[in-house]
């Protein structure tokens, strides 16, 4: 799928605990993508939306979507694509988290 608009990559930041000390411990951020996005596209969108942002490495993780009961069935929430994004030190920092 061809974007146009990297905000059509770069969904919002996966803001947890696990995601805080990635990012404090390796310089490596998380964000929730959109499905058909590939690594270069993520790569792409990141430097376009925090320009002087250097991206070493991008890794991502395809979600299931969580079982849920309702009344006396089980419903699943939507799949989701995750992307753990690492900097290099020495550019800009990104001011998400």
């Amino acid at each position: 799928m061809k974007f146009r608009d990297p905000r059509q990559i770069i969904l919002k930041p996966l803001v947890t605990e696990k995601s805080h000390r990635n990012v404090l411990l390796n310089n490596a951020y998380s964000f929730i993508v959109a499905k058909t996005a590939n690594k270069q596209q993520i790569k792409w969108a990141v430097e376009q939306i925090w320009d002087g942002a250097k991206v070493l490495s991008v890794r991502t993780i395809r979600m299931k979507g969580k079982p849920r009961r309702h009344r006396w069935r089980f419903v699943y929430g939507s799949d989701w694509k995750k992307a753990i994004i690492k900097l290099d030190p020495e550019g800009k920092q990104i001011d998400v988290f």
